[in-house]
């Protein structure tokens, strides 16, 4: 009953998009072209950097001039990746919805301020841990049929420059639909250029019958997937590793689940606990979710109350504390 709830009042939560518009669904839209990707504030997942540098300085007769070795030095800081050091919060939603999210009730710089605030919370019970900001938005969203609603480039652009600038990650999430899911994860592939940016998918709404059946995901789809987000990286010399999340609250939205692999160098696959609820509902799929060891990354999605009615809440919503207290604890928590 509960899993029924959280699906029919987060589809209930869809229609209250505004700045979308239709998916093409042909997967060949290249929203940036002839983008360079700027340098990014921390560099992000470093083995990468540390494979190159080995390589390079095995060549024979290497000698690095005066100009590499100072940009080696000021790598030296990205030598650990990310997730080693931090967690990562993050605020989700859509920015053209206020039900969609707290992401769609704040201006960026009101967010920021907000989040801030909560990184704070969080780095009091982390036990030593660094936070980084994040925030999360819907790319695609599920309409009737299974029809997608794409966001406005404009309006995604203006939050990873922001992120850009003031150091903060920004997750872009599909939601499938009636498409492929390859065919949506690479309408997003462009946003990669951006180094702060990482991708979702939520198999959830991968349905042609959105509010009648819950999607899901395969196994081997999850695999395929994170294969395609690295070959474009390698392909178009992107630096560094991506995370790559994927949403599970019901047993049918991943099929065959052990399957997954989380041994790709340039992808981390995150696998998130959604669903809404008082904390023993939440431990218990958080807790389901950490059956699955192939996955060992695990998030963790919150639900604040903001009056909707009939829409889900977590009551009452889980200190930070008590997020630590899960086992795994989550590298990534979000907010919606």
């Amino acid at each position: 009953m509960f899993f029924k709830k959280v699906f029919l009042i987060a589809f209930s939560l869809v229609f209250c998009v505004t700045a979308v518009y239709p998916a093409s669904g042909d997967g060949n839209d290249d929203p940036l072209p002839g983008f360079n990707a700027p340098i990014f504030p921390q560099m992000l997942f470093t083995d990468t950097i540390n494979n190159v540098k080995r390589y390079e300085n095995s060549k024979p007769y290497w000698v690095n001039s005066k100009e590499e070795l100072e940009h080696l030095k000021k790598l030296a800081d990205y030598q650990i990746s990310l997730l080693m050091n931090y967690d990562i919060l993050a605020y989700y939603g859509h920015p053209g919805s206020q039900n969609m999210g707290i992401l769609g009730r704040h201006s960026i710089e009101e967010l920021d301020i907000m989040l801030s605030a909560l990184a704070k919370e969080y780095e009091k019970v982390s036990g030593g841990r660094k936070i980084q900001k994040a925030f999360y938005l819907i790319y695609g969203t599920v309409w009737p049929q299974g029809n997608i609603g794409i966001i406005d480039h404009k309006v995604l652009l203006e939050y990873i420059e922001y992120g850009m600038k003031n150091n903060i990650l920004i997750f872009i999430d599909h939601q499938i639909g009636r498409y492929d899911p390859m065919t949506s994860l690479k309408r997003m592939l462009p946003f990669l250029r951006y180094p702060n940016v990482h991708l979702a998918l939520d198999p959830e709404w991968r349905t042609t019958k959105p509010m009648v059946e819950i999607g899901h995901l395969t196994g081997e789809e999850v695999n395929i997937a994170q294969q395609i987000i690295e070959d474009y990286l390698i392909e178009n010399k992107l630096p560094g590793e991506r995370m790559f999340v994927i949403h599970q609250f019901n047993h049918a939205m991943i099929k065959n689940r052990s399957e997954i692999r989380s041994d790709f160098n340039r992808v981390r696959v995150i696998h998130c606990a959604d669903g809404f609820g008082p904390p023993v509902l939440k431990r218990n799929t958080y807790a389901y979710n950490a059956n699955a060891s192939n996955m060992p990354v695990k998030a963790f999605k919150l639900f604040y109350d903001f009056g909707i009615p009939g829409a889900g809440v977590d009551d009452p919503i889980m200190m930070p504390r008590e997020v630590y207290g899960l086992k795994p604890r989550p590298y990534i928590i979000m907010y919606q």
